[in-house]
């Protein structure tokens, strides 16, 4: 699996995360609340892999342009 397939991923869960967080229900915090440094981690990857989509879109797009 490539690094966009990943970033791709992690940003979907983490929409579906925010999505369930709108009705009072935070998955990430219920599956993984007992490792607070877990929980820490995979937010910053979920941010992370929204920075590189950005990114790379943009790349993409300057690049058809």
């Amino acid at each position: 699996m490539n690094l966009h397939m990943i970033a791709w991923i992690l940003v979907i869960i983490g929409g579906l995360n925010w999505l369930l967080v709108g009705f009072n229900w935070n998955l990430v915090e219920a599956l993984l609340g007992s490792w607070p440094m877990i929980v820490k981690i995979v937010y910053i990857l979920v941010g992370l892999s929204a920075a590189y989509l950005v990114y790379t879109a943009t790349k993409l797009a300057r690049d058809d342009a």
